[in-house]
Parts: structure tokens; sequence; C-alpha cells
């Protein structure tokens, strides 16, 4: 009886999800090839007006600016059609938003929910940021200022998801974002299964600035599976908020519960990482992923201004692929860090764990903290790999442990 009742349940599930009205965006004016934000936006309006449904996006190419999207109204980009983000910043409504551990006026991005309950968007289509446009924006500014900071040339991202709960986003393709691909801030219960994220565009002659694939941002309960990311940043970040009173920011949670798997990560600076605006990040886990040349599978940036806590982290069963990049990437991280008058706080790592783990890559990297930090709890087993450089750098850690780690053929034990 048990089973005949699940069944009927998610028989029940199904039909309620079949039965969802459906709100194609060419029924309200939207045209391939041409602006249609105004005519996208109405979709989503009528949609919510009608109790909810699924806006869906047709095959062919779109046009728009800054989306948001309603409670109980889906958004389905069916195979071949592609929502490209406006090459105009005036597209991009200024807000007060997340960004950088704070809150502050900021672009929105081309799609946006916030305060939703079970927000779903999924399919076999394509969220393009078009994004050179900023890159080169960017980089100008940097040239005119080498210590220009991420935030003092305007770039939109892709996807911005504030405090929402019960968040699915599967299948589609996010390329080319004009700043961070995925944003989650404050969400929980957030699953991404199949996303395939990419920067810059094939071809592109010039880099993708703060293309960053996901941020989880002060979330809770995230699954990120079965998805591939390249970027020319962070494949994940983990973030909080930063400075010497971070610790007591209401506004930053901790980012906890998150769990990796069954994911390629073909390019990026750091496959998982925490930072550089976090404070307290535990019960992480990372299993069973590929990483490709040039990436830093461990990147804990530990900021000398900011209280951090980073306890319990798990990679486990990663397949290594190049001779470029580093399995450690433990370090101070000092850019554009500001003590504020205060003395420089501690920060913790512990109960971290790499195990089982096979390929070749570039060298084991770095793990030391600031001055006044303590690592403990380091454990390395089960680890069989070629490496260009053997050498760990290592500093101050406390309980370290490596069992079973073979490195170039040959037994290997901490420094």
């Amino acid at each position: 009886m048990k089973g005949l009742h699940a069944f009927l349940t998610l028989l029940s599930i199904s039909s309620t999800l079949l039965a969802r009205e459906v709100f194609p965006i060419t029924d309200f004016g939207a045209r391939p090839d041409e602006p249609s934000t105004i005519e996208i936006q109405a979709a989503i309006d009528a949609c919510a007006d009608a109790g909810g449904g699924t806006v869906s996006i047709p095959p062919g190419t779109f046009f728009t600016g800054s989306l948001f999207l309603k409670e109980n109204v889906d958004l389905h980009l069916e195979a071949g059609a592609i929502l490209k983000g406006s090459q105009q910043l005036e597209d991009y409504p200024k807000r007060p938003t997340r960004i950088e551990g704070h809150t502050t006026p900021w672009r929105m991005a081309l799609i946006n929910a916030s305060n939703l309950t079970q927000v779903r968007i999924w399919g076999d289509g394509t969220l393009d940021g078009d994004g050179e446009v900023f890159w080169k924006a960017f980089w100008k500014r940097r040239q005119e200022n080498p210590r220009c900071t991420n935030l003092e040339v305007e770039r939109p991202r892709l996807m911005f998801f504030d405090t929402c709960m019960g968040v699915t986003l599967e299948g589609i393709r996010l390329r080319n974002s004009g700043f961070w691909n995925l944003h989650l801030y404050r969400c929980q219960d957030v699953t991404v299964d199949g996303l395939d994220i990419f920067a810059p565009g094939e071809g592109s002659p010039v880099r993708a600035p703060s293309s960053d694939g996901i941020d989880i941002d002060s979330c809770q309960r995230v699954t990120v599976r079965n998805t591939r990311i390249a970027t020319d940043d962070d494949c994940i970040a983990l973030k909080g908020s930063k400075g010497p009173l971070a610790d007591q920011d209401a506004a930053s949670p901790p980012v906890e519960d998150i769990l990796v798997e069954d994911c390629e990560f073909a390019r990026g600076h750091g496959v998982v990482t925490l930072g550089s605006e976090a404070t307290l990040v535990r019960n992480v886990i990372v299993r069973r992923c590929k990483v490709g040349p040039g990436n830093q599978l461990i990147r804990l940036k530990l900021r000398p201004d900011t209280p951090q806590r980073y306890e319990n982290l798990l990679y486990e069963d990663i397949e290594l692929q190049g001779d470029r990049g580093s399995l450690f990437a433990v370090r101070p991280w000092t850019q554009f860090f500001d003590l504020q008058g205060h003395q420089p706080p501690p920060s913790l790592v512990r109960h971290l764990t790499l195990r089982n783990v096979r390929g070749s890559y570039g060298s084991f990297g770095q793990l030391i903290g600031n001055p006044g930090d303590t690592l403990e709890s380091i454990t390395l087993e089960n680890i069989d790999i070629t490496l260009k450089d053997p050498q760990l750098q290592c500093k101050n850690l406390k309980d370290a442990t490596a069992k079973q780690v073979r490195i170039n053929h040959a037994d290997w034990t901490l420094p």
C-alpha cells in the first residue's frame, strides 16, 4: 500500500505539472531577432496574474534586458531558444542589490528572482549574456588604472536569485555573462542539475573578467550536479561577507550543506573556491568530479581583514587531467583588504580532507595561512597522481596526516 500511495502521489504531482498553463512569449508580441524585454516581461506578469504556469521561450534568438520572475512562474527554454542579453547597460536597471559581500546600487541581472518559492528554470535552450562589450570596458579601465576594483565598471550578471526557497535549474546553457553567471544569495534548497556554463565565447579574443560560474552566497542546502563549467574565474565560489566585523553581519548567514557531484570543471581559477568574501563556510562535499588543466582544486582565500572559519570540507573521488594547475591553493588573499583600524582577526581551517584522487596535474600547491591563522585536521588519503612539481608548501599545520599517498610513483609523506 505504501508503494501504491507513493505512485499515486507522484502521478498527482506529474499531472499538476503537466496541467500548468503555458504562456508562449510570442503570444505577447516577442519576435526573434528583435528587442523583446517588454513583451517577455508581459508574459511573466500575465502568467503570475493567472495564478501561475510556465512562460515558454520558443526556438529563435530573443534580445532582452533585465527580466523579473514572479511567484509560481516557471521559465522553459525550448531547444534552439536563446535569450540574448542587451549590450546596452541602461537595459539593466540599477538597484540596491547584493554584490561582493554587501548591498549597493548595481546593475540587475538578465534573469532576476526575489523572495520566491519553488522557482524552476529548465530546458535545452540558452541564456547568452553577449558580454564582450562589458569585458572590453573593464579591460580598458584596468589599463587606465591597474588597481581598479571589479565594481568600477558596471556589468550585468546573467542570473540572480535573492532570498528564494526551492530553486531548480535544469539543463540550460549559460554563455558569455558580462559578470557572474549564476548568483544565489540567501537561498535555500537549491538544485542545479545538468547546466553547461561557458565564458568567454568560443573564438573570442577578449578574456571574460569576473565570469564566475556559480556564486553560492550565504546559502544553505545547495546541490550542484552533472554540470560542466569553463570560465575565466572561479568555477564555483562560496561567498559571504568581508571585513573585521563580518562575523556579526546578519545579512550574511553561514554557507552550509553544499554538495557538488559528478561535475566537470574544464577551465577556471578554482574548482570550488571559498572566498574571497566569506566568513563561516561548513559542510561542503565535492565528489566524483573531473578537473581540467590550469585549475586549482582546493582554493581557500584567507583574508587578513576578515574572521573566517572554513570547516568540514571533503573533496573525494577526483580525476585530474592536465599538466597545469594545483591541488591546493590555501593561502592569504590580500587584494583590496582593509582592516578599518582593527587588529588582524585570526581565521580557522579545520577538518579538510582530500581523498581518492587519480590522474596528473601541475603542482601540489600551498597550505599556508596568514600570521595567527590555524590550519588543523588536514587529511590526505588514497592519492596516486603524477605532478610536475611534487613539493607541497605548508606552514604551521596542526594534526595533518597523509595515508596511502603516492606522488610520481613513489610513497609520499608530509614535509
